[in-house]
């Protein structure tokens, strides 16, 4: 049997969505102009998640808005814990800063899945490296400096007193004028260098926090970690859907595969699709019926082909999962939903 692998949509937190729009505003650029320069719907912003891409497109209209070679770094500094959801409460609460780091590299997803940090601890400093983890679109630049930007801004504030780097340094070309840089990092900053990143005296990375609490680190990060659960759980739905769409035909899915393709137990993958309310047959039924409504409306094959193409044995076995799904039988529909065309033009 071919192998078969998943890769789970990278998505980013609206929490995080809102520090780019929260910017641009503050700039002078409207909503809902730069969710049309991104090419985006104008209810977006009611979204739980976004697609990594969509962010990077959003990105790339607010630099294309604002016209600002510093809005990266004007975004990232204005970074507060609302912007990074139950997870900078979690850090609020760590005993240290290095404490609070080990936290987001465990529950980055929360935030987004757009990068991962990487903790490479010296005699006297730590450099704490940003891996951005871009979609099918290249990632804006300023993607880059507003991430390394927050992490000064919001230590800083969790901190409380002005967290300095001993250096900072990015893998892309300076964007900005250098003071701009200064005034947010507070030193030596280089470009075009092999990773990005900062290098922070293991001084301030453990020193005790003004708000630790362990009672409460634990709870946060208790929450933190069901918070991811439901995420994976929420991926698991969306992604397997799109799996079993690629996958029905003449001959169906089953879950024995799913499970196997997930890399998890078939008793625990039903475990997962019942906490999100399915079941595996359910979801099946659900990609066959949407797949059926779709080729009955715009493909000219005739039913019976369309019937084998999901997997029905017999016409007259899908003719009657078409009326369980609908109502009405094919033609009846196809002539319903007709009608309703014309009436709308």
């Amino acid at each position: 049997m071919e192998a078969i692998e998943l890769t789970l949509e990278a998505t980013a937190s609206i929490a995080w969505v809102n520090t780019v729009v929260q910017t641009a505003c503050r700039l002078g650029v409207k909503e809902e102009t730069l969710l049309k320069t991104a090419g985006l719907p104008l209810d977006a912003l009611s979204w739980e998640r976004w697609p990594i891409d969509y962010i990077t497109r959003l990105w790339h209209a607010a630099e294309h808005c604002t016209k600002d070679p510093g809005f990266g770094l004007k975004t990232g500094a204005g970074v507060s814990p609302v912007n990074i959801d139950v997870l900078g409460i979690a850090m609020q609460s760590s005993a240290t800063l290095r404490e609070s780091f080990s936290l987001v590299q465990k529950y980055q997803r929360l935030i987004s899945d757009g990068g991962r940090f990487q903790m490479l601890p010296g005699e006297r400093e730590t450099w704490v490296v940003y891996h951005p983890c871009q979609g099918q679109l290249a990632f804006s630049p300023y993607q880059i400096e507003a991430v390394l930007a927050a992490v000064v801004g919001f230590n800083t504030w969790i901190s409380g007193s002005k967290i300095c780097p001993i250096r900072v340094q990015f893998s892309q070309s300076q964007l900005s004028s250098y003071g701009d840089y200064q005034r947010v990092f507070n030193c030596p900053v280089e470009f075009e260098q092999a990773f990005s990143g900062l290098l922070i005296s293991n001084d301030i990375l453990d020193r005790p926090l003004p708000q630790a609490d362990p009672v409460l680190a634990q709870i946060h990060e208790q929450y933190s970690s069901s918070r991811l659960t439901e995420l994976e759980n929420d991926s698991i739905v969306l992604d397997l859907r799109q799996w079993i769409k690629s996958r029905v035909g003449e001959t169906l899915p089953r879950r024995t595969e799913a499970a196997r393709m997930l890399g998890i137990s078939e008793r625990t993958l039903a475990r997962r699709l019942d906490a999100q309310g399915f079941t595996f047959k359910e979801m099946l039924d659900e990609v066959r019926r949407e797949l059926a409504l779709v080729a009955v409306r715009e493909s000219r094959k005739p039913l019976a082909e369309i019937a084998q193409s999901l997997g029905f044995a017999e016409s007259s076995t899908f003719y009657r999962a078409f009326r369980r799904w609908t109502g009405l039988p094919p033609a009846r529909w196809l002539k319903q939903q007709a009608e309703e065309s014309n009436k709308g033009v």
